[in-house]
């Protein structure tokens, strides 16, 4: 009697309970775009499972077939991406034979009050403060009408590599939107070799991959740059071409988050036309963040 009992229990549990679990969520639950071909299996895809997790196809499918033991960390980040509950994360750690520790979640952050007061007297220059994973936590008048209106982005989206990879109208304001982008990969991948279990940071790079073939390549090749100095050239909507030369400013209160301005040579022609440009912000009713001090 035990033994025609125990013959119907999955021989891997593990992957059986994974397969149930991706079979449940659409594309759309996840983020991911729908498209009109057939899908040959119910919810997602292994390989769609595997790049929101960060993790190569291979890995998640040996994991499937019962042929790999996984991490942790990838334990968390199958949990986030396949909507498990506390019940169902416990339950997957169990499976695999691991202790259910939280990865330690750092809370949302919040623009540091001194990079606040530098922002609100910067009227005449373009400034946004950047947190960790290159969230955008505060901005001027001049940014938002230099780059987009961040207020219209949803918080949680409000993003800037999300937004240079999912926003049409950034590859027409960058004249060079690849050397761009691809320095917001590098930057992106300083900041998972400082915080690779930040689960926010696992979403948005399986997202990104997901979305766009181009960001999955240069996040693959692993090259890495810091928030520094450089150049960009604009090609404004309204104003026409801009050179601007940016720089960053880290708060010592908090070394994640980073003050970027994007200034112009005095007496140059981009320096008049952000001139002009924080006029038509005016007339726009474009606006900052709100201030928090």
């Amino acid at each position: 009697m035990l033994g025609s009992m125990t013959s119907n229990v999955p021989r891997n549990e593990l992957g059986e309970f994974l397969k149930r679990r991706r079979a449940e969520l659409s594309p759309r639950t996840v983020g991911l775009p729908e498209t009109r071909a057939p899908r040959r299996v119910a919810g997602l895809r292994r390989e769609e499972v595997a790049q929101l997790a960060a993790i190569s196809t291979d890995y998640y499918t040996r994991l499937e077939q019962g042929r790999m033991q996984a991490s942790a960390p990838v334990l968390d980040a199958l949990a986030r991406v396949l909507h498990l509950d506390d019940d169902q994360r416990a339950y997957l750690f169990q499976l695999a034979g691991k202790t259910a520790g939280r990865t330690r979640r750092r809370g949302r952050q919040k623009v540091q009050p001194q990079l606040q007061r530098v922002l609100d007297d910067l009227t005449s220059t373009p400034a946004i403060v950047q947190g960790r994973r290159g969230d955008i936590l505060a901005w001027n008048a001049l940014a938002a009408a230099l780059v987009t209106d961040f207020s219209r982005i949803p918080e949680k989206h409000r993003n800037y590599p999300r937004i240079q990879f999912t926003d049409p109208a950034m590859r027409t304001l960058y004249a060079d939107w690849e050397a761009s982008a691809q320095i917001s990969v590098a930057q992106l991948r300083m900041e998972a070799a400082k915080y690779p279990e930040d689960p926010r940071l696992i979403e948005l790079v399986g997202e990104l991959s997901m979305r766009d073939k181009q960001f999955a390549q240069w996040w693959g090749e692993h090259r890495v740059a810091a928030r520094t100095v450089g150049t960009k050239t604009l090609n404004h909507p309204v104003v026409g071409e801009l050179v601007l030369d940016w720089d960053t400013l880290t708060a010592n209160t908090d070394p994640d988050q980073h003050l970027t301005v994007w200034t112009a040579v005095p007496g140059s022609p981009t320096h008049e036309r952000l001139r002009i440009l924080a006029s038509w912000a005016a007339d726009q009713n474009l606006s900052a963040s709100p201030s928090t001090s």
